[in-house]
């Protein structure tokens, strides 16, 4: 495998870094923190990217994108994890919901759905995990009843990512009866509807963006329904391989990696073996994680949906970031609880210890993920 991806890619990596030192302040930490006004400027960015055709710029040209490669859009995640995802609450739409409705939807989703998500003018949740089905999510308990040409949506979700500020939601309900997988099906439902409650989840991480989310005989027509009723779980297979690859938290620690080289460069002989060999192992890590990530690109490119490679991605990306997160707090000691543009690496090592803590279960458990891909290898058609 080359990292190089040739020259396109990298005049599109210049042209996002321009973009984002023209945006951002140095020690913008993302969309989440104690100041509200940085969701102000992540929701401003999207648009700049938008504007700049950038927002969805390997989607096709009919539903609002730029009609670029799947290798564009790995520039775009790693050039947005790398500084600390400014596309904020819009991630969900452009990463996997997009791409999701494109493989899935009717003609008239995509018309209705597509075009404000590539413009940055919607902001998408994700419903699918429930207090008794997380990493399990094939046990949801969500129910959607018939209602005439309709249905009605009761149940719980939670741990539910800008439920409190989305204008859409996908969530996963179970109809009918059958086995754990059969009759899980996709529905596309407006967040103003009536029976939504959204409560916060308080967390750690600062500025709350979890929360619970409580349907109460939701009513939804039946264009609300993504996919085939029943079919829900392949889609949420395509849309979790989307998800997981499409969190380029590698690029985040090669960057904080990096600039902690800077830091330590004029001092490097005097540190401890022990210290320099963490960093070097952490990078090497960090270039794994950015391997086996390129090869789940690789496999989308084909066609592909390639749950076992993005499940081998995931661990390695949630390894490395905590591997970095061990190191960057070794080398800077007391000083990385500092915050502001004048703390080293401007703040960030705080904030990205505090989330890599929680890597091991977003988006699926570390140890499902290797479930996944032991039950591959086992099979004898693994990664």
């Amino acid at each position: 495998m080359d990292f190089d991806l040739g020259e396109r890619a990298d005049a599109l990596r210049e042209r996002l870094r321009s973009l984002i030192a023209s945006e951002l302040s140095d020690d913008f930490l993302g969309a989440f923190t104690d100041d509200p006004h940085d969701l102000d400027v992540a929701q401003a960015f999207c648009r700049t990217l938008a504007e700049a055709g950038l927002l969805t710029v390997a989607w096709p040209p009919e539903h609002g994108g730029g009609g670029g490669s799947l290798w564009d859009q790995t520039v775009v995640r790693e050039e947005m994890w790398a500084h600390h995802e400014p596309r904020g609450a819009q991630y969900m739409g452009l990463n996997w919901v997009g791409p999701a409705i494109m493989a899935y939807g009717t003609d008239e989703q995509q018309r209705q759905h597509l075009r404000p998500i590539a413009a940055g003018e919607v902001i998408w949740c994700q419903g699918f995990s429930e207090p008794e089905a997380g990493s399990d999510l094939a046990s949801l308990r969500t129910r959607a009843e018939p209602d005439g040409e309709g249905w009605r949506l009761t149940g719980q979700k939670i741990w539910t990512s800008y439920a409190d500020m989305a204008d859409w939601c996908i969530v996963a309900a179970r109809v009918g009866e059958g086995s754990r997988h059969e009759g899980i099906t996709m529905f596309l439902i407006p967040m103003t509807s009536p029976g939504i409650t959204v409560r916060p989840i308080r967390s750690m991480l600062g500025p709350h963006h979890l929360n619970e989310v409580f349907l109460d005989e939701v009513a939804v027509g039946p264009d609300a329904v993504l996919g085939e009723v029943g079919g829900g779980w392949s889609v949420i297979r395509t849309a979790l391989a989307h998800e997981r690859v499409g969190i380029a938290r590698y690029a985040r620690c090669e960057r904080l990696l990096s600039e902690l080289g800077r830091v330590l460069a004029p001092h490097w002989g005097d540190l401890p073996p022990s210290l320099r060999s963490q960093w070097a192992r952490a990078l090497v890590q960090v270039r794994v994680a950015r391997l086996l990530a390129y090869r789940t690109v690789r496999a989308q490119e084909r066609g592909e949906v390639p749950e076992v490679e993005a499940s081998a991605a995931r661990i390695a990306v949630t390894q490395c970031d905590q591997s970095v997160a061990e190191t960057l707090f070794a080398a800077l000691d007391e000083e990385c609880l500092e915050a502001g543009p004048t703390a080293p690496l401007h703040g960030a090592v705080e904030d990205h210890w505090r989330y890599a803590q929680a890597a091991t279960v977003a988006s699926g458990t570390i140890e499902v993920q290797r479930m996944i891909v032991a039950k591959a290898v086992l099979a004898g058609d693994g990664a």
